[in-house]
């Protein structure tokens, strides 16, 4: 008797907690499972850590949020659907840091600095220096935009797929920020 009665309190802690298990974590950052957006219920299809210098400091841990889970990167630079990526920020780092990588990263995945210039430029001008917990979020909704959240604050959209698909190159092109943060993202 006494064993069925343990049985069953170890089962319901099981039960309680599984929610709590389903939810992603990376580098001490836990992230929903799932998040509804633009009326549209997204899933975490991975999580992964930028790590910068030859030291691989820990900069930030990022989640994708899509649609449908992939492991294909040109899936989800091109596709039309709602898509966010949510960064938590695992040290300090300064404005001109970010802004630098921005720009850097849309050069080394090909994107057309000469059409994403204005679009560029603004993304930058939204950015601020961000500590340690502090988090950005970027969600692309089709025939809208990419929409930049920075510290909880929404700073606007930037309209066009181009831009869109150009923006999670960075992470998902041949040249992402460190290859373990893009194996991280795609889920493996």
């Amino acid at each position: 008797m006494r064993s069925r009665i343990v049985t069953i309190a170890s089962l319901a802690l099981v039960l309680a907690t599984s929610g709590l298990a389903r939810a992603g974590e990376k580098g001490g950052v836990k992230m929903p499972d799932q998040l509804t957006v633009a009326g549209k219920a997204l899933v975490l299809n991975g999580m992964g850590i930028r790590e910068a210098t030859m030291f691989d400091v820990d900069v930030y841990v990022a989640g994708l949020y899509l649609e449908k889970k992939t492991q294909n990167p040109d899936e989800i630079i091109r596709t039309e659907q709602v898509k966010r990526l949510d960064l938590t920020f695992v040290r300090d780092v300064d404005r001109d840091d970010i802004t630098e990588a921005w720009s850097e990263q849309f050069k080394k995945n090909g994107a057309d600095m000469t059409k994403l210039k204005a679009s560029i430029d603004q993304l930058n001008k939204w950015m601020s220096g961000m500590d340690e917990g502090d988090k950005l979020s970027f969600t692309y909704v089709p025939g809208k935009g990419v929409t930049v959240v920075v510290k909880g604050v929404e700073k606007g959209t930037i309209q066009g797929a181009d831009f869109g698909h150009s923006f999670f190159a960075i992470w998902f092109g041949g040249s992402p920020p460190n290859k373990g943060l893009k194996k991280g993202l795609l889920g493996k």
